[in-house]
C-alpha cells in the first residue's frame, strides 16, 4: 500500500484522536500533513510534537496565540498556524493531503469538506452533519470531482462493506442498528428527569459530548438515517431503525433475494476509521476480537419513537427533503448545547426542534448560501424559543 497523506479536522476529538491512534500503530502507511482542532490547546501542542504537521487550524485567535505559547522554544518555528473557516479550509484542502478525515462535529463541518472536495482529496467522513443539511450538494460536487467519499461512522462503513462485490442495483433494505443510549428502557417519566451528568454516560462508546447526548435522544441515529440516505442513493422509506443495545452488529444490508449481509465486530471506533483509511485494503490492527460464541445472545429491539420523538423527527425531515434537514440539524444542535447548560430539559429536546420545523417553509431550490441562510434561521428560531421559555420560568 502506498504511503498516505493525511489531514484531519476535529483532530483533538474522540475521532480525531482514534484516527492517531491508527496513524501511530502504522507509521510506515500513512503521515499527518495538517491538523485542525477547537480550543484544546494543550492536546493539539502534544499532537503536534509527536506528528510534526506542517500546519494546523483552531477555532479562534485567542487559542491560536495560547497555543503559540505553548510552542515556544520548540522545534516548530516554521509551524503556520490558521484560525475559523478560513483555516479549516486550508487545512481541508492542503496540497500534500490525499485524504482528509473530516470529524468535526455538526454543520460547521461542511463548507471545509467542501473545500477538500473541490481540491480532489478523498474523504472519510465522520461529520455526517455535512450530509444531512447538504447531502445532495455534497455527492454531486464528488462525483464532479471523482472523489471518494467514505465513511467512517460505525453503520455507515458495515452498509459500506456489506455492500462489497454486491451490485447497488440488488439492494432493497438498510437495516441500520442503534444502542439506544443510555436511557432506552426507562419510562417517560424517567426521561424527564435526565440530567447532562447521566446522558453523557454512554454504555458502549466513548465519543464527544454532543454525539452523546444525541444518541441517548435517538437523533444520532435520525442523523444517520439522512446520511445514509446520500451515501447510498436510497431513499427513507428503504431505511430502517433498530435497536440493538450490544452494539455488536454494526447495521445490515438486505439484498432483493432475501439475504442478508450484516457487519460485526466489537465497539471500536478505529476499525472503520483504519477501513476508510485503508481501503480498499485491512489493516492488522491490534484490537481485542470479538467473541460470538462466548457472547452467545444478540438482541434487538424497534425503536420507540413515543418516548424518543427525535427520530420521528428525523424521517419526517428526510421524507421532507428540501432546506428541512438543514432545519432540524439546526436547531437540534442549539437545543443539545442548551440542555448541556442545563437551559431545557432532556424532552424539552423534542419539542424544541419541532416547534422550529413547523415555523419553517422549505426552501426548494438549495445552494450552499441558501442552506447556510437557512442554518443560521433555524438557530436564531431556536434559541428564541429557548430564550422565551426561560423568560416564562422567571
Amino acid at each position: 500500500m502506498k504511503k498516505k497523506k493525511i489531514a484531519i479536522l476535529g483532530s483533538t476529538g474522540s475521532i480525531g484522536k482514534s484516527t492517531l491512534e491508527v496513524v501511530r500503530q502504522f507509521p510506515g502507511l500513512f503521515e499527518i500533513v495538517a491538523l485542525g482542532a477547537g480550543s484544546n490547546a494543550a492536546l493539539l501542542r502534544e499532537q503536534i510534537a509527536e506528528f510534526h504537521p506542517a500546519l494546523v487550524a483552531v477555532m479562534s485567535d485567542e487559542v491560536a496565540e495560547s497555543l503559540r505559547r505553548l510552542l515556544s522554544g520548540s522545534q516548530h518555528s516554521g509551524l503556520e498556524i490558521l484560525t475559523a473557516q478560513e483555516g479549516y479550509c486550508r487545512i481541508a484542502a492542503h496540497p500534500d493531503a490525499d485524504t482528509l478525515v473530516a470529524a468535526m462535529v455538526g454543520a460547521v463541518g461542511l463548507v471545509p469538506t467542501l473545500a477538500a472536495i473541490e481540491a480532489g482529496k478523498d474523504i472519510a467522513l465522520a461529520n455526517k452533519e455535512t450530509l444531512v443539511i447538504a447531502g445532495e450538494i455534497v455527492m454531486q460536487a464528488a462525483a464532479e470531482k471523482n472523489v471518494r467519499v467514505l465513511p467512517v461512522d460505525s453503520e455507515h462503513s458495515a452498509i459500506f462493506q456489506a455492500l462489497q462485490g454486491n451490485h447497488r442495483e440488488a439492494l432493497d433494505k438498510i437495516l441500520l442498528t442503534a444502542s439506544g443510549g443510555p436511557f432506552f428502557f426507562k419510562s417517560a417519566d424517567e426521561l424527564r428527569s435526565v440530567t447532562p451528568e447521566a446522558a453523557l454516560q454512554h454504555p458502549n462508546w466513548s465519543m464527544g459530548r454532543k454525539i452523546t447526548i444525541d444518541s441517548a435522544t435517538l437523533m444520532n441515529k435520525g442523523l444517520e438515517v439522512i446520511e445514509a440516505r446520500w451515501l447510498f442513493n436510497v431513499p427513507a422509506e428503504r431505511i430502517s431503525v433498530h435497536i440493538h443495545p450490544e452494539s455488536i452488529v454494526h447495521s445490515m444490508v438486505e439484498y432483493v433475494d432475501g439475504s442478508v449481509i450484516a457487519q460485526m465486530g466489537i465497539p471500536d471506533m478505529k476499525i472503520p476509521i483504519a477501513y476508510a483509511l485503508a481501503f480498499p485494503e485491512r489493516l492488522p490492527l491490534a484490537s481485542p476480537r470479538l467473541d460470538l460464541f462466548r457472547l452467545q445472545k444478540l438482541s434487538f429491539y424497534p425503536p420507540d419513537v413515543k418516548r424518543f420523538p427525535c427520530l420521528r423527527l428525523a424521517f419526517e425531515a428526510c421524507r421532507a427533503g428540501a432546506s428541512m434537514p438543514a432545519v432540524m440539524n439546526a436547531a437540534n444542535e442549539i437545543a443539545v448545547n442548551a440542555f448541556l447548560d442545563k437551559k431545557v430539559g432532556f424532552t424539552d429536546i423534542p419539542i424544541i426542534i419541532e416547534e422550529v420545523m413547523t415555523a419553517h417553509d422549505p426552501v426548494r431550490e438549495l445552494d450552499l448560501e441558501a442552506i447556510l441562510r437557512t442554518d443560521e434561521w433555524a438557530r436564531s428560531e431556536a434559541s428564541e424559543i429557548i430564550a422565551r421559555s426561560d423568560k416564562r420560568k422567571g
